[in-house]
């Protein structure tokens, strides 16, 4: 989860303050309808992953993140190449099903 957060940073896509309550509560899948991608990695993702980790729960049985990465990024891939490789490998770890490194 580190490594998203550092190659976030490392693209300038690291934002100092969260969206709105209102942006965040957002129900569709990725918040599509009122979060840029990196802001819903930022602000929902990585806090999740964050609990789940912390608490040694089961990750989720599957992760469709990389899929909505590479769509979000299709415009500038060479650009978000590392980004994209971290999350393919966070992808990998949640579809094993593995139990959370704590």
């Amino acid at each position: 989860m580190l490594l998203i957060e550092q190659e976030l940073r490392a693209l300038g896509m690291w934002a100092s303050s969260p969206p709105s309550d209102e942006a965040l509560s957002s129900e569709q899948p990725f918040c599509i309808d009122t979060l840029v991608f990196e802001e819903w990695l930022q602000w929902i993702f990585l806090p999740r992953m964050k609990v789940i980790v912390e608490e040694n729960r089961t990750l989720p049985a599957s992760s469709g993140i990389l899929p909505m990465a590479e769509l979000a990024y299709r415009e500038r891939p060479a650009e978000v190449a590392r980004l994209l490789g971290v999350i393919g490998e966070v992808d990998r770890l949640i579809s094993g099903g593995e139990r959370a490194a704590g």
